[in-house]
């Protein structure tokens, strides 16, 4: 196509895509070709041919577990629709991570990093490249779009939520030291406590894994049992859960307990927890990158996603909101 054309294969695809940085004859030169070869360009052929891999990167924390299966199809069914490929690197406490994170800055288009698996420092080279970047259930660093959803109010309504229901003593699963979103929400659980006067205690690190949770609540509720467990996600909660039922103790009855992020086996559990839109955090995150890839040069942005609390009865309160 592009030697029957006498141009170059990048200014086939320029002028394909009507690129102003075509002259006008040349652009109307090179349709005629293809329309007269029924020519049709491949994503790929046309993203080789400007220097572009056609594929984005996301680096995840971890793979496992239904949070992050929820971002990844939100991001895929975006990227897939803009028809580019997915490289994802899953650090999961591997040694070298960093290392990995920026050979695979070299081999994509743009990237998307998730919470805390490179430090700040190894954000701030990839971004000083001049690769297309976007974070995501991260706090911003430097002049890079950031994506989050609301932890911290929502965490205080769900304490809140707890208190006003007569609950007086607590304890949080789940370590703030490893994940942004975490430490927003122990902060918005500890100041509703402070508000309300009541002791607040120190968080009891864990995985946010059903079988970390369940050993963690496991070694809690052995000793001194507080009134509420509030949980980091839904799957730690689902293991303080069962902890409980193997302990002999009712959920509500005598413990009341919440998650986090709403997954399908919250429901069937009755679980008090707080919904977040994870395809939607995925979702945005897609496109931004794109329109970065894209050559926008619009602002950093930094959005913060709504939640909601969904109430059910392991709090201890009928989902009609009366006392159980």
């Amino acid at each position: 196509m592009a030697e029957r054309a006498g141009v170059s294969i990048a200014t086939v695809s320029r002028a394909l895509r009507d690129s102003q940085l075509v002259a006008a004859p040349t652009r109307r030169h090179v349709r005629e070709v293809a329309e007269e070869l029924r020519f049709r360009p491949s994503g790929a052929g046309r993203a080789l041919a400007e220097g572009q891999h056609a594929a984005n990167g996301i680096v995840f924390p971890d793979l496992s577990g239904p949070y992050y299966a929820e971002v990844l199809l939100g991001y895929e069914e975006v990227v897939a629709e803009l028809g580019r490929s997915v490289l994802i690197l899953a650090t999961n406490g591997r040694r070298g991570a960093a290392d990995a994170v920026l050979e695979l800055a070299g081999r994509v288009d743009g990237m998307v990093i998730m919470g805390r698996t490179v430090r700040d420092g190894v954000v701030g080279r990839i971004a000083d490249t001049g690769l297309p970047l976007v974070l995501l259930a991260r706090t911003p660093v430097g002049l890079v779009d950031t994506v989050t959803a609301d932890n911290e109010r929502s965490a205080r309504d769900l304490t809140a939520h707890l208190l006003g229901h007569g609950h007086r003593t607590f304890a949080f699963l789940g370590d703030p030291g490893e994940s942004p979103d975490v430490t927003g929400r122990y902060a918005g659980f500890r100041q509703a406590l402070t508000e309300a006067g009541r002791a607040v205690p120190a968080p009891a690190p864990c995985a946010f894994d059903v079988r970390s949770g369940y050993a963690a609540a496991r070694e809690l509720l052995s000793g001194t049992r507080p009134d509420a467990i509030v949980c980091a996600n839904d799957e730690v909660a689902l293991g303080a859960l069962r902890a409980a039922e193997d302990l002999g103790l009712s959920v509500p009855g005598d413990l009341a307990l919440t998650g986090w992020d709403d997954v399908m086996a919250a429901d069937y559990a009755r679980l008090t927890t707080v919904h977040q839109s994870m395809r939607e955090l995925g979702a945005t995150a897609a496109r931004w990158l794109d329109e970065r890839i894209q050559g926008s040069a619009t602002p950093a942005r930094h959005e913060v996603l709504p939640t909601r609390l969904v109430v059910r009865t392991s709090c201890g309160v009928h989902e009609s909101g009366g006392r159980a």
